[in-house]
């Protein structure tokens, strides 16, 4: 097999593991294609292409993180990861795992590691590299990778939810969910929200969005209900879809344009967190983008 063959073939694990460090689908993918130059440019032959080509990445997402860490400080308001609507490393043996790893909920947490930490994680937590492999990857002792992760598995355990196992009863609760949402049925809403439930839009200043994050069952459901049926009003429409490996939706507008993506978190049977990634830099790999300014006039008129 050739140098091309082997890239493609292990091209979904390195997208997977950039993303997990970066959190955006377009820097992942630039680390990918950086990730492939070093390999097609390596003169000597990698004993393993598998080792090679994560260590590679591996290193590139870290550098690459580092610089986003101080822009992620100056963001405005909320910052959530760039939507991911399919993970293509597939294992069905370890889905429901990996789609945990990849929720919204575990990307924010993974934010509050180190760059190091970050990459250690999710080598060894999420792929199950060995120590050694880990090592390797990120340029530090196989003691010191240990110390690594013993910190970062504290670090997400501190704050990580726990996500209801049952896709099937996951699904049913989104589905009941979307359609409340659909009629404006705001008690139907308010049931199926957990009592400390938030809602949160990431705009990055670039599209309209919440002052501040909403919580409360009560606060969050008279707003979803009074907002969608205005939205639909102004011919505003959603599609069922995973978002980061949770229940989630695609809202378009007139024209089919990617106007927004929302996600749930269901924890104990309630929906937790409800998160909106608004901001038009994060949605281009969606679709064509909708003009978010101009469709909140359209709302905002419509409810005259």
């Amino acid at each position: 097999m050739g140098r091309a063959e082997e890239f493609q073939e292990l091209r979904p694990l390195l997208f997977s593991i950039a993303y997990r460090i970066l959190g955006s689908v377009s820097e992942a993918e630039d680390a990918v294609q950086e990730t492939w130059l070093r390999f097609e440019a390596s003169p000597a032959e990698p004993r393993s292409a598998r080792a090679f080509l994560s260590a590679a990445v591996t290193r590139v997402a870290i550098d690459v993180l580092r610089s986003a860490r101080v822009r992620r400080e100056r963001y405005v308001g909320p910052w959530f990861p760039e939507p991911l609507l399919a993970d293509p490393y597939a294992d069905p043996a370890r889905a429901v795992e990996l789609a945990d790893s990849v929720s919204m909920a575990a990307l924010l947490l993974l934010e509050r590691l180190s760059p190091l930490e970050r990459a250690v994680f999710v080598l060894r937590e999420v792929f199950d590299f060995d120590y050694p492999e880990v090592a390797a990857a990120v340029g530090r002792s196989e003691a010191a990778c240990r110390q690594l992760a013993a910190r970062a598995r504290r670090h997400m355990a501190e704050g990580r939810p726990r996500f209801d196992a049952d896709r099937r009863e996951r699904e049913a609760l989104a589905s009941r969910f979307f359609d409340a949402l659909r009629e404006g049925d705001v008690a139907g809403l308010r049931d199926l929200l957990a009592a400390d439930v938030s809602l949160a839009g990431d705009g990055g200043g670039k599209a309209p969005q919440l002052a501040r994050e909403l919580a409360g069952a009560d606060r969050v459901a008279r707003l979803l209900g009074s907002v969608y049926p205005r939205m639909a009003r102004a011919d505003v429409s959603f599609d069922r879809h995973e978002v980061n490996g949770q229940p989630g939706a695609i809202f378009r507008d007139r024209g089919g344009r990617v106007l927004h993506t929302l996600a749930l978190d269901v924890v104990d049977g309630r929906i937790q967190a409800i998160r909106v990634v608004i901001n038009p830099d994060k949605l281009g790999h969606v679709g064509p983008v909708a003009d978010a300014w101009a469709v909140d006039h359209e709302v905002r008129h419509a409810r005259r």
